[in-house]
């Protein structure tokens, strides 16, 4: 009996530090999961069971390593932040599948994404045909966004139009650029029509339907 006490209440201790720990991580959708946090997920799940299964262990034992495991993902996600590259890096990019109706193929070998993968995640969200599809999108989490194409009132088909970020952080995005036919000139040229001289400067700017959205970094 004594030692199923001493189970009962580790398993305790080791649930709420479990939730203390995901808590000051900071919430993640589970499809949101980048590859390093399903990692440090594991580890402090696989710490905890050999805390909780060796009662002889000093509880401490484990926790420290959990506690470190927390401190450097909240240290990494705090990097991440500030440097796109660092979350290129670690997350990824996304990548268009398909492009204005277009299968892109090459972007598929290099995800290592095949057709059955793509026709499977369209059935999840409903879409029954390829050509239904005007822009499709893996996410960094492994997700497929979806843009369907629309109908004008003629009932013919529309081109339809996706929110392309041209600049994250103050970094512009060349191959977002290039997407779109557009140069880095270009770019700078219509930021300074709208009074914007300093790249730098721009948290996020895209562009959509001829139009620009723009978002200046907070003063410090």
């Amino acid at each position: 009996m004594e030692l199923y006490t001493l189970i009962i209440l580790r398993t305790i201790f080791f649930y709420v530090l479990i939730l203390i720990i995901f808590r000051l991580m900071g919430k993640r959708e589970i499809g949101e999961l980048s590859v390093l946090d399903l990692v440090v997920f594991i580890m402090i799940g696989e710490l905890a069971i050999v805390g909780i299964d060796d009662v002889e262990m000093n509880v401490m034992r484990p926790a420290v390593p959990m506690m470190v495991l927390m401190a450097i993902q909240i240290i990494l996600s705090i990097i991440s932040l500030k440097s796109k590259r660092f979350r290129d890096l670690v997350d990824g990019k996304p990548c268009v599948i398909i492009n204005r109706g277009k299968i892109d193929e090459d972007a598929m070998r290099k995800q290592r994404y095949n057709f059955d993968d793509l026709l499977t995640q369209l059935r999840e969200k409903d879409i029954r045909s390829i050509a239904d599809v005007e822009f499709a999108i893996l996410e960094s989490s492994g997700s497929l966004s979806v843009i369907q194409k629309m109908d004008n009132d003629n009932g013919e088909p529309k081109e339809g139009d996706i929110t392309i970020p041209l600049i994250i952080d103050g970094r512009i995005e060349d191959d977002h650029l290039a997407r779109i036919n557009k140069t880095n000139l270009w770019l700078r040229q219509e930021l300074k029509k709208r009074g914007y001289r300093d790249v730098k400067k721009i948290s996020f700017c895209s562009y959509e339907n001829g139009k620009f959205f723009i978002d200046i970094m907070d003063e410090e």
